[in-house]
């Protein structure tokens, strides 16, 4: 932050890709009542950050703004009545924008502590991938020790997040992803098998041998849970290796909104499960911050380890998130401020 009361931050002024993003200075942001301001030390980037920008996210903040929700830091001041937090406290801090910036003021109850043992880029990696992924099993899915846990794009954020907690959960744990290196790292991360799978889009022909490929890789029962944050034409394909009554888990559409046959899940007796992690958090708090504790439990535990394969800097933020967009990403890029 500079001497006279700005910050720098990553500027959305028009709606576009990461190129129409500019590196601005800005007011500091003052916290109102129930509000802490920390001081951002990483944002870790989700897919949602690069359809923000672009008016393509289900919310559209009024501009200027920052794109970034999830951010690490430490409390730089309160605001009026809060009572749970003190200067200085290390916190992870979950929002729908704003976080690409020096700092970030935000609701209390929108933080969480952090234990001192966990660096504020892992912190920045953490909450929302660890947070979907394990609503998505636990609370969706309801998943039980035995059973085959399909992952699609397993190899980003919240894939890699579902292979490890599926791991943690009892679950066989199968990946697909789109490359031989991407199937070595999910692998490393504790996954019983990886499959690659071509890039689509695909024709008829292309769709059933990717449906072979997935069921060859689940057996012959199929999968209990197919985990999906990909969607376009690898739902269907994935939808027909799953076991009669098995749960699909509808998490993220990068490769577009699928249309299946509904024929598929009267035929297998399925349930297709929505997964919406931001809404969760704020209709169920109790539940979240259920979650969330348990979460920090494995991760002392070491049960789980954010993966983060790129560390850039505000003035890289576009790139960073051009990264995200093209599916480079081998767990978690992360911006930090230093």
């Amino acid at each position: 932050m500079k001497e006279n009361g700005t910050m720098r931050a990553v500027i959305s002024r028009t709606a576009g890709g990461p190129e129409t993003l500019t590196l601005e200075e800005m007011p500091r942001p003052i916290p109102k009542t129930g509000e802490v301001l920390i001081d951002v030390r990483a944002c870790g980037l989700n897919y949602p950050d690069t359809l923000i920008i672009q008016d393509l996210y289900q919310f559209k903040p009024e501009r200027p703004f920052s794109p970034g929700s999830e951010v690490s830091g430490t409390v730089e001041a309160l605001g009026d009545g809060v009572a749970d937090f003190r200067i200085g406290d290390r916190v992870i801090g979950f929002t729908t924008h704003g976080g690409m910036a020096e700092k970030l003021a935000l609701p209390a109850k929108s933080c969480v502590r952090i234990p001192d043992t966990m660096p504020f880029d892992e912190a920045a990696s953490f909450l929302m991938t660890y947070g979907t992924s394990y609503h998505a099993l636990k609370d969706r899915a309801v998943l039980r020790a035995g059973e085959t846990l399909l992952v699609l794009g397993a190899s980003g954020g919240t894939g890699i997040a579902a292979v490890e907690l599926g791991k943690a959960m009892g679950a066989r744990v199968i990946g697909a992803v789109s490359s031989p290196e991407k199937a070595a790292f999910v692998i490393s991360h504790g996954a019983d098998n990886c499959i690659v799978y071509p890039r689509g889009p695909f024709d008829s022909a292309g769709s059933k041998a990717m449906a072979n490929l997935f069921k060859q890789a689940c057996g012959p029962n199929g999968a209990d849970i197919i985990y999906d944050p990909v969607g376009g034409d690898y739902t269907e394909a994935a939808l027909r290796a799953i076991s009669w009554g098995g749960r699909f888990l509808i998490v993220g559409f990068p490769a577009g909104i699928a249309k299946i046959p509904m024929n598929l899940p009267l035929l297998k007796s399925c349930q297709l499960v929505g997964v919406f992690y931001g809404s969760f958090t704020t209709r169920d708090p109790e539940g979240n911050n259920v979650n969330t504790r348990e979460l920090v439990d494995f991760y002392i535990a070491g049960t789980i380890k954010p993966a983060i394969s790129n560390r850039l800097t505000l003035e890289e933020a576009p790139q960073a998130l051009q990264m995200l967009a093209a599916r480079e990403a081998l767990g978690k890029i992360v911006v930090v401020m230093d």
